[in-house]
């Protein structure tokens, strides 16, 4: 169990001691999510995150066919299974030994059942047809039934086998028997259930809107239950054939059901129903693909034999993604839950235990799941096969499993393995570690042992497996390395034996942070990061905890700013340790760094470029790991930056002398700056427009450039319009002096600028 707690102080004053890992760190494993990356060996993992011992996993054989659909079981613990490519059916004995019963011109034996006489029915697509296959009488010409005919030899001696019934549809993909004896069967193209009594004689049941009906199976009250492909309905028909919609899933195509004794249905679906109509593929061992199902078949828009006005129940909110499958439980009373949920195994087969819990069959990595309630279940095991397809029941409560990629069959025990052994996940813990000791939670028999390497692959010369005493407080025997990997065996006992966590503890061996680059921007600086509002929420879990999450680091964005530098820099360390940083400069000619400021904890930091004397620089960062690590052994790393240049200072502008000569004005001057050239210069005149002027030989790259122009056009006088009553004109003809402004403006290479003026008088 874990607690949320909200609390700014609390939360605050916690994440100074989990932000960063420093000291001894611990490798915890005590999730699904972490067992589910090491390798068990008879041993199940359950959603909660515990090991225990898996039931018996035995295989029984292997068939000539790559896909095995059905099975069902025979008399005395043996069992039939129906497969393709080729297409056949067999008869498995407990021993293993195998013999080929019934073998066809259609592509697939889809779907298998048995009856209590123990004949054997075996539904083929595409075009299919249902044969009935029973063991060969004393004379190999006796007729198979009445009403049947005569029987062909079947491919081994000591069975026969006839067309029992032909639904004239295209596939067939389930076959049911009632307390009668009666055979049902579900279609494809049309969505209909046919129902064909003893004799041989059939008709329709049940004509569904559907392209599919994909599965079937009896409740207690000898109501059919039936899956549908395209809108992955549930519906339940009565032995009159009236229906009713149980449920519309989420997904498109009920691939499998089961009625335990409660009366409770349960249902895998698959695909999306917003999805492209497709069918769900199996991908054979050579990469082509094999259909399960063909939910692109079209169908015919009938109504069917539904009851009218019966509506599904509500919805359960639909699965994420488009691939993966859901379970669902329908309880007697009709109300729906989803139980488990995966986005990436497809559930092909539901059965029950000796106990009655439900199983079920999943691919594409051929695992077996013991699903014990709303989202909680348990990884039994993995079958040498990719797709784990139909389940049938053995002698002693055990369960048989049909595979595809390849055609086996497995016993599932009802007894737990007498042993069993799980190897974790390979953990690197990025530099060189001594390992201290384990730290287990569990109850039972079991041993836990170790080995190390520096190397990720465990083959390649690690250390030998070691056990580890870890009930006595010994570290583990194993030579420090990189990496570390755990083994549990789990033993029997007066007990069950059960793990719930390991954790390693180890000291990684120190070393030096490293500055990765340092990048300077002139002319720039850094905007301050908002501080969160309001409280922070921290997750405490009881028991020990994984290392802390590395932290988040929220790098401003920069803005223009002539008057300031900023700096930033990328670093790490490979203990994940806390850092600080230090930054120093230093001058064109000096020798010695001097401290700008140190104690940074962000990997940033903008300041005043007027700090800095006009010149040319370089900026060093050190890191240090002294937060983590003791004064002694704390260690440091630092890099230089690329050289850069500071000018804060704008030029001069002297001697500025506008002339007048003849009516023409020539304007001088000169512009200097004490660091860098000069760029650019323009004049305006009475306040009008800047205009562009270049220097004295025209080049500007100097740091004292002099310039000399003419205005465009001579400035004179404008003349003076008389008005009434004016003084008349001065006798000795002088002209009054018209009076102008002129404006020169200068900027040096890092865009510092000066002014100034002048007024000139033109007569």
């Amino acid at each position: 169990m874990k607690i949320r707690i909200v609390a700014l102080v609390f939360a605050l004053a916690l994440g100074v001691v989990c932000a960063f890992a420093e000291g001894t760190h611990t490798w915890i494993q005590n999730s699904y999510d972490d067992f589910e990356k090491g390798t068990a060996n008879g041993v199940a993992i359950g959603s909660e995150g515990t090991l225990a011992l898996a039931p018996a996993f035995r295989p029984i054989a292997t068939t000539p066919s790559t896909y095995l659909w059905s099975i069902a079981a025979g008399p005395h613990g043996s069992v039939f299974l129906g497969g393709g490519t080729p297409a056949r059916v067999y008869a498995v004995e407990p021993d293993g030994q195998i013999d080929t019963i019934l073998e066809t011109p259609e592509l697939q034996v889809q779907a298998l059942a048995t009856d209590a006489q123990g004949m054997v029915y075996a539904a083929t697509s595409p075009d299919g047809k249902v044969y009935r296959i029973q063991p060969r009488p004393a004379s190999a010409d006796t007729e198979a039934g009445p009403g049947v005919p005569k029987a062909r030899p079947g491919v081994e001696r000591g069975w026969i086998s006839s067309v029992f019934y032909e639904p004239k549809t295209k596939y067939i993909w389930a076959l049911a028997l009632d307390s009668e004896g009666r055979l049902y069967i579900a279609t494809g193209d049309r969505g209909e259930v046919f129902r064909v009594e003893r004799n041989g004689h059939g008709s329709v049941f049940f004509k569904s809107d559907e392209a599919h009906i994909r599965s079937l199976a009896f409740d207690p009250q000898g109501n059919l239950i039936a899956g549908s492909d395209r809108s992955g309905l549930i519906y339940r028909i009565a032995p009159g054939g009236e229906a009713f919609v149980l449920y519309s899933a989420p997904k498109k195509e009920i691939t499998s059901l089961a009625v335990d004794r409660a009366g409770n249905i349960y249902a895998a679906g698959v695909g999306d129903k917003r999805g492209v109509p497709g069918p769900v593929l199996l991908p054979s061992a050579g990469g082509a693909a094999v259909p399960v199902s063909n939910p692109g078949a079209a169908s015919t828009p009938a109504a069917g034999n539904v009851t009218p006005g019966a509506a599904p129940n509500p919805p359960l909110p639909p699965g994420q993604g488009v691939v993966g499958s859901e379970v669902y439980r329908i309880a007697p009373d009709g109300s729906p839950t989803r139980i488990w949920e995966s986005r990436d195994d497809l559930v092909y087969a539901l059965g029950f235990d000796s106990q009655g819990r439900l199983v079920a069959g999943t691919g594409n990595k051929g695992r077996i799941l013991l699903i014990q309630g709303e989202r909680q279940f348990v990884d039994l095991l993995k079958a040498s096969a990719t797709q784990v397809t139909a389940f049938a029941s053995a002698p002693d409560g055990a369960l048989y499993a049909a595979t595809s990629n390849l055609g086996k069959v497995f016993r599932l025990g009802a007894a737990p393995e007498a042993k069993g052994t799980y190897d974790s996940d390979v953990f690197d813990a990025k530099t060189f570690s001594r390992w201290g000791r384990a730290e287990v939670r569990g109850r039972g028999a079991f041993e836990l042992w170790a080995r190390s390497g520096n190397v990720e692959n465990p083959d390649r010369n690690w250390s030998p497996w070691t056990r580890a005493d870890w009930r006595k407080g010994e570290p583990l025997a194993v030579p420090p390395a990189r990496f570390v990997q755990w083994r549990a065996v789990l033993l029997p006992g007066a007990s069950p034996a059960e793990i719930d966590s390991v954790g390693l503890n180890y000291l990684p061996k120190n070393v030096a942070p490293v500055v990765d680059e340092i990048v300077v921007h002139a002319g720039a600086r850094f905007q301050a990061v908002p501080k969160p509002a309001g409280p922070e929420s921290v997750t405490i879990g009881l028991g020990p905890q994984p290392g802390p999450a590395p932290r988040a680091e929220i790098v401003p964005s920069a803005v223009r700013d002539r008057d300031a530098i900023a700096v930033r820099w990328a670093a790490h360390d490979d203990n994940d340790d806390q850092l600080l940083y230090s930054l120093y400069y230093r001058g064109d000619g000096e020798t010695q760094w001097r401290l700008l400021k140190d104690k940074i904890a962000d990997k940033f930091y903008s300041f005043d470029a007027n700090m800095l004397p006009d010149g040319g620089y370089r900026i060093k960062v050190v890191a240090t790991d002294l937060p983590s690590n003791s004064p002694d052994a704390a260690l440091s790393g630092e890099c230089e930056s690329s050289y850069f240049e500071v000018d804060a200072t704008p030029p001069r502008i002297d001697d500025l002398r506008a002339e007048d000569s003849n009516g023409k004005v020539r304007i001088t001057f000169r512009a200097s700056d004490g660091f860098s050239a000069i760029r650019r210069a323009e004049f305006s005149l009475d306040a009008g427009d800047w205009q562009y002027i270049e220097p004295v030989g025209s080049l500007s790259d100097a740091r004292t450039e002099n310039y000399d122009f003419a205005l465009p056009e001579a400035v004179t006088p404008a003349p003076a319009a008389k008005k009434p009553g004016a003084a008349p004109p001065d006798p000795a003809g002088a002209a009054p002096a018209d009076e102008h402004l002129i404006v020169v403006r200068v900027w040096d290479k890092f865009d510092n600028v000066a002014t100034a003026k002048t007024v000139v008088r033109v007569k």
